[in-house]
C-alpha cells in the first residue's frame, strides 16, 4: 500500500508542478498578484508530495519490501541498515527521485526564504524551476517508475553493487546532487531575469547565495567521491579523468566562474552577459552529466542506466532547456547595458581573465570527454582520451589560473597599479622561490613541471595570507577586533584560496613523486618502498554481515623499528556475485603508505596474492584543501549580507532595455 501511496504522491506532484509552471508566470505577465503568489504555495505543496514519495521508497528499502522491483534489484535483507538507506539513491530510479526531491527543495527554499525578492521575479523564477521539475517527474513517471511491483516477489534481493556499499558513497551522491541541482535555481533566476528584462546588482545579490550553496555542495561531493575512489578501488589513485568524473568537474569549473562573475555584477553593475550565460551553461553541463550517466553511452560504476530510450527522453529535455534558454539569451543579450567601465589593469579585468581561463579549462575537459563518444557514434571507432591528454592540456591552464589568483585580491576596482601590486608581493614571491629550491633539492632534481606547480601553489598561499594580514592589519594593535568585524565572505574568500593552494600541492606531490610496487606475495615476502620495509604475513578468512573477506596482514618497519600493521582485504559478496578490494592505509601529513591485495591473474602463481604497495607524498593535502574550500564556501554563505539580500528599492530602473511592444 505504501508504494502505491508514494506513486500517487508523485503523480500529484507532477500536477502541482504543471500548475506552478503556468499560473505564476502568466500572472506576472498580466499583473495578477493572486496568481503570482500561488508560486509559493505550489512550490511548498510540490516539495511535500515529492518528499512523501521519497520517504515511501526509502521505507521500502528499510523493511526489505521485495514486492517492489527497485528494492529487489538493489537491496538484500542482510545488508547493513545504512546501505539499505543509501540503496534508495544507489540506482537509476531512486537517484532520479532524489534529483527531483532536491529540485523541489530548492524551489521551496526560494519560496520560503526569498520574501524580499520582487514578486514578479519570484513568480517567473519558480515557474521556470517548475518547468524543469515537470520534465524530470514526467521522465520518472513514464519511463522510470521507482514503485513498480514484482509478482511473485522473490525471497531475497540481488544486493547493491558492492562498490557502493561504503560510507563515502552513501554521502557522496546526495552532496553531488545538491550541487548539480542547486545550479538549477540559478538557471531559473537567469531565465526569469531574461524574460523580465532586468539584470542589475540586486539580482546578482539574490543569485549569489544560491550559487554559493550549490558550489559548496558540489565541491564537497567531488572531494568525497575522489576520497572514495582513492581508498576503495584499490588503485591508489584519486582522479582518473573518467568521463563521469569529468561531467561533475565541468559544472564546478563554470560554477566557480559564475560565482566570481556574480560578484562583479553586484559590485560594479557589469559582466551581466557573462553572469547570465554562465548560469545557463553551468546547469546545462549538469544536465549533460545526467544524460551521459543515464543514456547508456557509458558502462561505468558511475552509470545508472543503459537504456537508450531513456537517453532519448533526456536528450529531448536537454534540447528544450538548453536550446530554449540559449535562444532567449541570444534575443535579450544585445539589449544588455555594459555597466561600469574599468581599466585593463583592475580587479574587473583580473576577474575577466579568471572567467576566460575557467571557461577555456572547461572547454578542454568537455572536448576530451565528448570527442571519443562522437567519434564512436559517427565512425564506430573506439579511442581512449585519458590522463596524457588532460594533463598536457588542462594543467597549464590551471597553473596560469592559480598564478593570476594570487594577484587578483590586491587589485583595486576600476583601475589598479600593477607595478605597485607586484612590489607588495615581492616577499611572497621570494618565499615561493626559496620553497621551490628546497623542493628541488629534496626531490633530487625534478620533474620540472611538478616543482613549478609547487612554486605557483606556494605563491598563491603566501600571497593570500599576505593579503589577509594586510586587510586586517594583523601586526597592529586591535587586530582581533578588525578580524571579527571583517565580513565573513571576505574570510571565506581567503579560506577558499588557501584551500586551492593546498589542494594543488597535494595533487602535485601525489602525482609527481608517487612510488608504486606491484608483486606476487606469499607468507614471508618482503617489500621495500620509500624507506619502509613490509613483510607479508599471510591471509585469513573473515565473515562479514553480507560478505566473506580474505584479510591480509603486513608488518611495517622503518630502520628496523616497528611502525604499524596493515590489513588489506578482498571481499566477496555472494548475493551480488562480485567482489571488491578494501585497501589499508597508514596516513600521515607527509604521505600515505597504501596497500591492497587481489587474487593473482598470472599462471604459475598459485598460493600467492597480487600485492600492491604505494607511497603517495602529500596526498592528504588534497582532502585538507577540499575541506578548506568547503569551509570557505560555508563561511561566505553565513555572511548576513548574503542571507538578507539586496533591498527592494535598489531594483529601480531596468538594466536591460525591454523591446518596444
Amino acid at each position: 500500500m505504501i508504494p502505491e501511496l508514494g506513486q500517487f504522491a508523485l503523480s500529484l506532484a507532477l500536477i502541482a508542478a504543471i500548475v506552478q509552471s503556468v499560473v505564476p508566470i502568466w500572472g506576472a505577465s498580466n499583473g495578477n498578484v493572486l496568481w503570482m503568489r500561488s508560486a509559493r504555495a505550489s512550490s511548498l505543496v510540490q516539495f511535500v508530495l515529492v518528499a512523501f514519495a521519497f520517504g515511501a521508497l526509502m521505507r521500502s528499502y528499510i523493511v526489505s519490501d521485495f514486492t517492489v522491483l527497485n528494492v529487489v534489484q538493489n537491496s538484500h535483507s542482510l545488508k547493513p541498515l545504512i546501505y539499505k538507506i543509501s540503496g534508495t539513491w544507489g540506482n537509476h530510479e531512486g537517484s532520479l527521485l532524489l534529483w527531483v526531491l532536491i529540485l523541489a527543495a530548492f524551489g521551496a527554499a526560494v519560496a520560503f526564504f526569498g520574501r524580499n525578492i520582487p514578486q514578479t521575479l519570484m513568480a517567473r523564477t519558480l515557474s521556470v524551476q517548475a518547468w524543469i521539475t515537470v520534465g524530470f517527474i514526467s521522465f520518472m513517471v513514464f519511463t522510470s517508475n521507482p514503485f513498480t511491483r514484482v509478482s511473485p516477489p522473490p525471497l531475497d534481493g540481488q544486493d547493491l553493487n558492492p562498490l557502493l556499499q561504503d560510507i563515502g558513497l552513501a554521502i557522496h551522491p546526495p552532496l553531488l546532487y545538491v550541487g548539480y541541482v542547486g545550479f538549477s535555481i540559478v538557471f531559473s533566476f537567469a531565465v526569469a531575469a531574461l524574460i523580465e528584462g532586468r539584470v542589475d546588482p540586486a539580482w546578482a545579490r539574490w543569485v549569489r547565495p544560491w550559487t554559493l550553496a550549490a558550489w559548496t555542495a558540489l565541491t564537497a561531493g567531488i572531494g568525497l567521491g575522489s576520497w572514495w575512489a582513492y581508498y576503495e578501488l584499490g588503485w591508489g589513485g584519486w582522479w582518473f579523468w573518467d568521463p563521469v568524473e569529468n561531467v561533475s568537474f565541468m559544472p564546478w569549473l563554470l560554477g566557480t566562474a559564475l560565482l566570481h562573475s556574480a560578484i562583479v555584477t553586484e559590485k560594479r553593475d557589469t559582466f551581466k552577459s557573462w553572469t547570465i550565460l554562465l548560469a545557463i551553461l553551468t546547469f546545462s553541463l549538469s544536465l549533460l552529466g545526467t544524460f551521459i550517466v543515464r543514456s547508456g553511452l557509458l558502462t561505468s560504476v558511475h552509470a545508472f542506466a543503459v537504456d537508450p530510450e531513456r537517453g532519448v527522453y533526456i536528450l529531448g529535455l536537454l534540447a528544450v532547456s538548453i536550446g530554449g534558454s540559449l535562444a532567449l539569451f541570444a534575443w535579450r543579450a544585445p539589449a544588455m547595458e555594459g555597466g561600469g567601465l574599468f581599466a585593463p589593469v583592475s580587479r574587473e579585468a583580473g576577474l575577466l581573465i579568471n572567467n576566460l581561463l575557467l571557461a577555456t579549462a572547461t572547454a578542454t575537459v568537455l572536448f576530451g570527454t565528448l570527442y571519443p563518444l562522437f567519434l564512436e557514434a559517427v565512425t564506430g571507432d573506439k579511442i581512449s582520451v585519458g590522463p596524457p591528454f588532460f594533463n598536457a592540456s588542462f594543467i597549464p591552464i590551471s597553473l596560469a589560473l592559480v598564478l593570476v589568483m594570487a594577484v587578483g585580491p590586491f587589485l583595486s576596482w576600476k583601475r589598479a597599479d600593477l607595478a605597485g601590486v607586484l612590489s607588495r608581493l615581492k616577499f611572497a614571491l621570494a618565499l615561493a622561490f626559496v620553497a621551490a629550491l628546497v623542493i628541488w633539492y629534496v626531490t633530487t632534481g625534478g620533474p620540472v613541471l611538478a616543482v613549478l606547480a609547487m612554486a605557483i601553489a606556494l605563491w598563491l598561499l603566501f600571497a593570500t595570507l599576505q593579503e589577509w594580514a594586510s586587510r586586517v592589519k594583523l601586526f597592529k594593535p586591535g587586530a582581533w577586533g578588525r578580524i571579527r568585524r571583517q565580513p565573513r565572505a571576505s574570510h571565506g574568500m581567503t579560506m577558499a584560496h588557501v584551500g586551492l593552494a593546498v589542494l594543488v600541492m597535494g595533487a602535485t606531490g601525489a602525482s609527481a613523486w608517487k612510488s608504486d610496487i606491484v608483486t606476487f606475495a606469499e607468507e614471508g615476502t618482503e617489500v621495500q618502498i620509500a624507506g619502509f620495509d613490509l613483510t607479508f604475513e599471510g591471509v585469513e578468512q573473515v565473515r562479514g554481515p553480507n560478505y566473506i573477506a580474505q584479510v591480509g596482514t603486513l608488518n611495517v618497519t622503518r630502520d628496523g623499528e616497528f611502525v604499524t600493521k596493515l590489513y588489506p582485504e578482498r571481499r566477496v559478496y555472494p548475493a551480488a556475485g562480485s567482489s571488491t578490494t578494501e585497501s589499508d592505509i597508514r596516513q600521515t601529513l607527509a604521505g600515505d603508505l597504501y596497500v591492497s591485495i587481489a587474487e593473482p591473474a598470472a599462471e604459475g602463481a598459485q598460493g600467492k596474492w597480487t600485492l600492491r604497495v604505494l607511497y603517495e607524498p602529500l596526498v592528504n593535502f588534497l582532502w585538507i584543501g577540499t575541506f578548506l574550500l568547503v569551509i570557505g564556501g560555508c563561511l561566505s554563505l553565513s555572511d548576513r549580507r548574503l542571507r538578507v539580500g539586496a533591498p527592494r528599492k535598489s531594483r529601480a530602473g531596468p538594466a536591460i532595455a525591454t523591446p518596444a511592444e
